[in-house]
């Protein structure tokens, strides 16, 4: 995480909040178990955030909020976000009153989609969340303005009416930043999977369009990735964030390795 100059300590909502706002270079990580002990060890490494996936991943709220409370133990250098399940005001409200730092909502089609999750963040008379912060009045602040300045909001682009309006959803009022959901995105686009490489060229030329939007609204974009390889080019290639996903996988890919290790000599079955 690089240093802005007047922001507050690294790993704290205001911190995070700032940086990304000013399209600062920003590296995440994904979990989708509900393992906050696992996610504590993950928040300590030097990511800027870790993300929780509310939406596809195993966690059920009363996962999220003990994992959120992991990601922010002594130690961490990370905020917590969370993807919703939905562009609804209720889970929004509830990642958001267990100390979130920002949310990620899910297929965000038109300007219209990205104004509804603005205001299901903000408190009125900018927007209607409702009054309640329960832990995030201890990590982030009780007054509404601490929790409008220090809290975020990001529109995912995976669909194919997101991609054609997201020149439009990009200039909402209050929408912090884009994230691209490489899956979704590369099936809305006509690939028969979700890695599909026959529509390589086209996918591609998506990304272009999605941060060349961004930066022309002034927000940060990112976007998911598979290794930390991956998340390394995308940043180069201009996005603001790159998250490295996820635990699950990553578990089972270093499981899988140390495995092949132990057999590589003189196993016989």
């Amino acid at each position: 995480m690089n240093a802005v100059p007047g922001t507050p300590a690294p790993g704290t909502p205001a911190a995070f909040a700032a940086l990304l706002r000013a399209r600062e270079p920003l590296v995440g990580y994904w979990s989708v178990l509900d393992s906050p002990v696992s996610t504590e060890r993950i928040a300590r490494l030097g990511y800027d955030y870790v993300a929780l996936d509310a939406q596809h991943g195993l966690l059920e709220y009363a996962g999220v909020l003990a994992s959120l409370t992991a990601i922010d133990t002594k130690g961490s250098t990370a905020v917590g976000l969370v993807r919703v399940e939905a562009n609804d005001p209720m889970p929004i409200g509830k990642a958001l009153d267990a100390g979130a730092a920002g949310v990620i909502v899910p297929l965000i089609d038109n300007a219209r989609d990205a104004a509804d999750a603005v205001a299901a963040v903000r408190y009125p008379p900018l927007g209607r969340r409702s009054y309640g912060p329960m832990r995030s009045g201890l990590r982030i602040g009780p007054n509404p303005a601490d929790a409008h300045r220090e809290t975020v909001v990001l529109a995912m682009i995976e669909t194919a009416e997101g991609l054609a309006n997201v020149e439009e959803i990009c200039a909402t009022d209050g929408l912090d930043g884009v994230y691209v959901g490489p899956s979704d995105l590369r099936i809305a686009i006509g690939g028969a999977t979700s890695t599909d490489p026959a529509v390589a060229a086209e996918f591609e030329a998506a990304l272009v369009t999605v941060r060349t939007a961004a930066a022309a609204a002034g927000i940060a974009a990112g976007i998911h990735n598979g290794d930390g390889a991956a998340a390394a080019k995308r940043l180069t290639e201009g996005f603001t964030f790159a998250t490295v996903a996820c635990d699950l996988v990553h578990l089972e890919q270093v499981a899988a390795s140390h495995l092949t290790a132990a057999r590589a000599e003189g196993d016989t079955r």
